[in-house]
């Protein structure tokens, strides 16, 4: 499977993926908020509006993974593959904002007067925090999968957006429950821990996508597999300097090789293009590798076979 099929497959995918995250988003939100004015229950009716929240979520999901997939340009010849890191880091942003969002909440509930004075929920409430934990934590491992996958950050952070509403619901359920036994400042409790795991989600997301926005290198294990391929080719006599960059969810990899230096120009440029299509063919995420070639001359500095 050649580069561009695999991005329009990953396209497909994350869609996919984020169809389905909306769908059970709207279904769960409309349930949580109806099980909560049913049950008595505003910490419920609050969940659902959560779930709701991650429909939007979605939206900029489809819509970043729809736009970094789009093909080079005049004014974008290295593609648009960071616009999903600008996706990433957008969710990341709504992440910090639900997670604060939820600790505000909190600390306002333990800090007033009337937790004791709210009414008792009902069942429903309870049953409708468990269907929710399950529902989202499922959908949690699905996203990531195929986040893995496609190796999408965007995706994701849409993955770790089921898994804050899981938590939420956990708080939701602990309150809930709480309330029904007599001890109505569980929930709020329960909370706090909650917005600091959402939190720590948000900063992972949020530097993953910088480090793919700035130019990072790869890890070393990638550059090493990258140096085996090369010297693995025919009249490869060493490698001079390899450079990697990260560019969204691509790889674009800078290399200088050395090969006999009596060897006519076009000699040198058929072992380049040899390097070339290898290396692109052994790994799908590399989208351009630029190869230059030198005379070989012993040298410590140089990378042999």
């Amino acid at each position: 499977m050649n580069n561009t099929a695999i991005e329009e497959n990953n396209v497909k995918t994350a869609t996919r993926v984020s169809l389905v995250s909306i769908t059970a988003n709207t279904v769960l939100a409309a349930g949580k908020a109806a099980a909560g004015i049913f049950a008595n229950s505003p910490a419920m009716v609050s969940d659902g509006v959560h779930s709701a929240s991650d429909v939007f979520s979605s939206i900029i999901v489809i819509i970043g993974v729809r736009l970094s997939a789009k093909k080079s340009d005049r004014l974008h010849p290295y593609g648009h593959e960071r616009f999903e890191c600008v996706a990433a880091i957008v969710l990341a942003i709504v992440l910090v904002v639900t997670g604060c969002f939820i600790g505000a909440e909190a600390i306002s509930r333990l800090s007033s007067g009337d937790i004791d004075k709210l009414p008792e929920p009902g069942i429903a409430a309870e049953i409708a925090a468990i269907i929710s934990i399950a529902v989202k934590e499922g959908m949690f491992w699905y996203t990531r999968y195929y986040a893995r996958k496609i190796d999408s950050g965007a995706v994701m952070a849409d993955a770790w957006h089921h898994r804050s509403d899981a938590l939420s619901s956990v708080g939701a359920l602990i309150g809930i429950a709480g309330a029904r036994n007599g001890l109505p400042w569980l929930e709020p409790a329960a909370s706090l821990l909650i917005c600091l795991f959402i939190l720590k989600a948000a900063f992972d997301i949020f530097r993953d996508a910088v480090d793919k926005m700035v130019d990072k290198s790869c890890d070393s294990e990638t550059e090493n597999a990258i140096r085996s391929c090369v010297l693995q080719q025919d009249d490869v006599l060493g490698i001079d300097m390899l450079k990697t960059r990260v560019f969204g969810s691509r790889i674009y990899v800078d290399i200088e090789i050395c090969a006999d230096g009596s060897k006519t120009l076009c000699e040198s440029h058929n072992i380049a293009e040899k390097v070339h299509q290898a290396v692109e063919n052994e790994f799908p995420k590399i989208k351009h590798i630029m190869v230059h070639v030198n005379p070989y001359a012993e040298r410590s500095d140089a990378s042999t076979p």
